[in-house]
């Protein structure tokens, strides 16, 4: 798969491009600024962008917003956002962008193993959404609840669906069968109107819907 990175700190961004051809993956390119990595797109046409959302010249949310742009440029680019901070002004618009696929925010601190973090990278190059729950639960902060419909434990279950968990992962996770995780995401499909026709997109559409409550 072809990398472009896009991360103002030295260090991490030559660390990441290392981690990453270490894997098999190829970086096309690494830069330092978001008008270095939209012309770096457009020239090396990647798989995915892993970008961090502060970056030069005003470090507040210059990667992210051109992550968003991308993203409307190119329908079909997968983009990770890897940084330290979850920006609320842009982020939902993002996770949302695509119609939720080929889509991750995770938050660098939280990262604990290399191998589920270059997997995770791979899912998302591939379609997949892998969200940490972390961003998921600032997100939601200070929001009227559109979930309030659900049990606590298919908030569990959705929480971990953001994730971009399997059911057996998610089975593996609360200590219950295979067949009740699919019994909850069921019901978690049927209380927040999801139509049977979007059903390879359902999974996403919850994780939206858990994202992008109104505010109070």
């Amino acid at each position: 798969m072809r990398v472009v990175i896009a991360e103002d700190a030295v260090l991490l961004r030559e660390g990441l491009a290392g981690l990453l051809e270490r894997f098999g993956h190829t970086v096309a390119a690494s830069v330092g600024d978001a008008d270095s990595l939209v012309t770096a797109v457009k020239e090396h046409q990647p798989d995915i962008v892993v970008v961090d959302v502060r970056m030069p010249p005003g470090f507040t949310d210059e990667g992210l917003r051109a992550a968003l742009a991308l993203r409307t440029a190119h329908p079909g680019l997968a983009v990770l956002v890897l940084s330290q901070y979850v920006e609320q002004t842009y982020a939902a618009e993002l996770l949302g962008s695509g119609r939720g696929t080929g889509i991750g925010y995770l938050l660098k601190d939280r990262i604990g193993d290399v191998g589920e973090f270059v997997d995770a990278l791979v899912r998302i190059a591939e379609g997949g959404t892998v969200i940490d729950p972390e961003v998921v639960r600032q997100l939601l902060g200070g929001r009227r609840d559109p979930l309030r419909r659900l049990t606590p434990r298919e908030l569990e279950v959705l929480a971990l669906i953001a994730e971009g968990r399997t059911n057996a992962s998610i089975a593996r996770a609360l200590f219950v069968s295979d067949a009740a995780v699919a019994k909850h995401i069921a019901s978690i499909f049927a209380k927040l109107d999801l139509p049977p026709a979007a059903d390879g997109h359902r999974r996403v559409l919850a994780v939206l819907t858990y994202l992008q409550a109104e505010p109070r």
